[in-house]
Parts: C-alpha cells; structure tokens; sequence
C-alpha cells in the first residue's frame, strides 16, 4: 500500500473528571480531543505516515480547537469541512483500583451526524490514497452517519483503495435508534481488506457463539470471518483481561488466512488511561502492515503501542518508532 491514508470519522471533545475523580465532584473538567478514526489518524501520523482526516465540524471554537489538534499532531484537515451545529462531546470519569472508568456520551444530533452520505466526494477525497479507515462508530450515530460510512466504503471498493476497518461496537449508540447493526456491520465488514475485531464482533455479524477461550477457539472464529467475508486478508484483535483497573493482562493476535500468530500476555500496570488503546493497537498493526511485516511483526507492534498508550492521558497514541523499539527492548530506565 502506498499513498496518503485516509480517516473518516467524527471529531469529538473529551471532557475528563481531575485525577480519578466523578464526574461533577469537583467543578472542573480537562479538556482533549478524541475520535476512534481521529486516535488511529494521531498514532499513525506519530509514526511517521501521511495521514489525512475526512470529518464535519462546527464553526465555533469547539470544532477549530479539535482542527488545531488535529493538525499540531501532523494529520492533514483540509477535509474537514464546516456546517452549523454542534460538536460531539464525551465525559469521563477515570477509574482505580476495583472502580472501574465511567463514559456518558453527548454527542446526539451533532453536526457529524448530521451530516449526509452526498456531503462527501469520495472520487476526490480517494485520489490518490492508499487506505481508507473506517470504524463501527459511524454507523451506530444514526441512518445518516450509516448511509454516509457505506457510501465512503462502496467509493474506496469501486476506486480499489484498500480498507481497514475497526468493529468499535457500541450498545448505547445503536440502541439509541432504530438499527440494524447486523446488517450494516456486516456489509462494511464485507468491503474491508483489514478488520480488527474479537470473537465477539464476529459472534454479532455471523449471529454464531464463539468463546474466544485459547488460540484454537479465536482460530475458528477468524476461520468464520475470512470464510463469511472473501474480501478479508487480515483479522487482527486483543484479549484483556482486567484485574484492577489500573492493572491488566493483554495479548494481540493477529490472523491471515494461512497463517496466525498470538503474542504472550504481558500485564500492563500503572494504567493512567487505558481510552483509545484499541485505536492505538490498530495504529501498530497498519504501521507494521504497511511496512510489509508478518503476523508476528504485526502483532508485537501492535500490542507495544496499546501497551504504552496506558501510560499516556489523553486518547490517542502519541509514540514513534524509537518508542516501540525501547518498550521491546524492555528498557525502563531514564532514557537520556
């Protein structure tokens, strides 16, 4: 794959509770950018690639704020275009110990999900590109973000641009509205090269139960997916397994058609925001992916950077190459 690597997705605010607080126990709230496409955009343009996102903001200093951090992490926004409105808002309450991390959406009727499958040329936002990234999220905003993620998964099949795309269920959004998650998930799934998702994703758009439980249970639901789904190269996922909330256990797998490979589970302590680890996960399985690495390579890469995204406040992974080679090499000293 070669070209500038396209994200299409709705920019959000994030709106954090000081420490690990509750939210509204104290009258303040940081505030940060975040977006499951946006998070991928970050990680990947942190490593090095061309990355561009394609998103609806409003014309107020919300949506200029979101463009400007978007941009100061080096992803290109001259595609994201302004409408009246308002933006998409998200408040979280930061887990610890046996409590964990508390989401409330508030990002109904914002000018992203308002926003229509005919509002975007996608001839022209593909030229050239050489990957689209989409995510579940999308769709489970409303039939008009649902048409309008179809509509952009449809353009990238017919233009021949390669498509990652990442499950992202989300139960509050869909069940919000009259939805189809099934059948929706499972036509995006059917455009894409790339899919990251688990057992679970796959046990939702086959309408089969698979457990997940040990590399040959998680081998016969990737076996399902490539099998429901010709178009699908690659699967690629994590197993968490909370202990605290600052303390989990993590392994990545990442599955092709004739071959899988499945890191050992390392546990990951000290959690400071565990928000947008998936996003990070999918940034370094693209970064080794688009750098040719085997399912090995893939699946290191990948876990080192959801690894290293607890460490950091905020939703995206921020990590470059050197970051992933010191966390492989094990060194936690002072790097100077």
């Amino acid at each position: 794959m070669t070209g500038r690597l396209v994200f299409f997705g709705e920019l959000l605010i994030r709106l954090t509770a000081p420490g690990n607080e509750l939210l509204m126990q104290s009258p303040s709230l940081g505030i940060q950018v975040g977006g499951a496409e946006a998070n991928v955009a970050i990680g990947l343009a942190s490593l090095g690639h061309d990355c561009a996102m394609v998103s609806k903001i409003p014309p107020n200093a919300l949506g200029r704020g979101a463009v400007a951090a978007m941009r100061g992490a080096g992803v290109d926004c001259t595609a994201v275009t302004h409408a009246p409105g308002r933006m998409g808002l998200y408040f979280l309450s930061v887990g610890a110990g046996l409590r964990s991390s508390e989401i409330v959406y508030d990002r109904a009727g914002s000018t992203f999900a308002a926003s229509e499958a005919g509002d975007y040329d996608w001839d022209a936002l593909l030229r050239g590109a050489g990957l689209l990234h989409l995510s579940g999220i999308t769709p489970a905003l409303g039939p008009r973000s649902a048409d309008a993620a179809l509509a952009a998964a449809r353009a990238a099949k017919r233009l021949g641009v390669p498509i990652s795309f990442d499950g992202n269920y989300r139960a509050m959004l869909w069940e919000a509205w009259d939805s189809d998650p099934r059948q929706i998930l499972s036509e995006l799934i059917g455009t894409a090269d790339i899919l990251f998702g688990n057992h679970r994703d796959l046990s939702l758009v086959l309408d089969r139960n698979f457990s997940g439980e040990g590399e040959d249970r998680r081998r016969e639901a990737a076996d399902a997916g490539f099998a429901a789904f010709p178009d699908l190269k690659l699967i690629a996922s994590t197993a968490r397994q909370p202990v605290t909330a600052d303390h989990h256990r993590i392994a990545a797998r990442v599955d092709r058609r004739d071959s899988a490979y499945q890191t050992a589970e390392i546990d990951v302590t000290g959690i400071v925001d565990r928000i947008g680890a998936g996003d990070a996960f999918a940034a370094g399985v693209l970064h080794a992916h688009l750098s040719g690495s085997d399912a090995q390579v893939m699946a290191e890469t990948g876990l080192a950077l959801t690894a290293l995204k607890h460490s950091l406040p905020g939703d995206a992974s921020r990590f470059g190459v050197a970051d992933i080679a010191a966390f492989q090499s094990g060194g936690l000293d002072v790097r100077r």
